[in-house]
């Protein structure tokens, strides 16, 4: 992966503290604050994130900097990373905090990256119709019942609608993935 700098961007992911997909969360994570960018890991609850791998392995812990609650300024941010793995995602979607999140930064046209289940929580508001994205293969179904275009790419970005929603697969599309925040984050 190129080196891109980030310095002075912020960017917001949001996960709940049990269930992220391991690689979904570290290697973004790693690769924007390697590239200068401020990551706030925004979770559900205090503590620490056990992420998993596969969903069924215990892997590692990842530190939260903030709540969902205490995140109340959207505009400080440039992009929103929303992780997957099922379990983090099927309960992240359930809350309120994240969805409404994850509207702010639609309403506002900032981009929105989600990996693997992620999309869940894009689909709960009500804002994915139109858009060109993919997921984990099954969402295919929930994505298209949403008015999405789902589709069977390594990295997927729609730029229309006013926002930007870049969308990848699984952890393996994690280059293009990464790659394709970085393009959204870079300076003009």
């Amino acid at each position: 992966m190129a080196h891109v700098d980030l310095t002075g961007k912020r960017v917001l992911a949001i996960a709940t503290n049990y269930g992220v997909e391991q690689d979904e969360i570290v290697v973004p994570v790693e690769h924007l604050r390697g590239d200068g960018a401020t990551v706030d890991i925004a979770t559900a609850d205090d503590g620490a994130i056990q992420t998993l791998v596969d969903d069924k392995e215990q892997g590692r812990e990842v530190e939260a900097t903030t709540t969902l609650d205490a995140i109340d300024d959207l505009s400080q941010y440039d992009l929103l990373l929303i992780p997957g793995g099922s379990v983090n995602a099927d309960q992240l979607r359930l809350e309120e905090k994240a969805v409404a999140i994850a509207e702010g930064f639609i309403t506002a046209g900032k981009p929105v990256a989600a990996i693997c289940h992620a999309p869940w929580t894009l689909i709960e508001t009500g804002r994915v119709k139109g858009k060109r994205l993919t997921s984990f293969w099954s969402l295919k179904t929930d994505v298209r019942n949403a008015g999405g275009d789902w589709q069977d790419s390594s990295v997927v970005v729609d730029d229309s609608d006013g926002w930007t929603l870049i969308t990848s697969r699984n952890p393996k599309d994690l280059d293009d993935f990464v790659g394709a925040i970085d393009e959204a984050l870079a300076p003009a």
